[in-house]
């Protein structure tokens, strides 16, 4: 059974750090390229940062660049999001979201979300 159990989740002021974590299990996690998204009320669910299987490539969301770090540990089978300097529009849940493709065949999973609020 695959799981993809995310943590650390809260509510912080603006201008504060979080750190999320997405623990993985019933999957060859490094074949899976890890995602973070997330979803704000009313808005659709957004991409915020990927990283490789390998964990040598990543990429990010504009709105995140320079603030938000992914990365991955490929023997514990985690992947991490450290969010810097949040502001009230990164207020949304997060989701993990594992994909891998090989030849014709995708799999992916998501978890079921952290929330994370940035208000003073």
């Amino acid at each position: 059974q695959v799981q993809l159990v995310e943590s650390g989740g809260g509510l912080v002021q603006p201008g504060e750090s979080l750190r999320l974590s997405c623990a993985v299990s019933g999957l060859y996690f490094d074949i899976y390229g890890m995602n973070w998204h997330r979803q704000a009320p009313g808005k659709e669910r957004e991409l915020v940062a990927g990283i490789s299987p390998s964990g040598d490539s990543t990429n990010y969301a504009d709105a995140v660049k320079g603030r938000f770090t992914i990365s991955r540990d490929n023997r514990e089978n985690t992947v991490v999001l450290q969010m810097n300097s949040l502001t009230p529009e990164d207020t949304a849940i997060y989701y993990c979201h594992a994909r891998s493709q090989l030849g014709w065949t995708t799999r992916e999973y998501w978890g079921q979300g952290t929330q994370v609020t940035v208000s003073s």
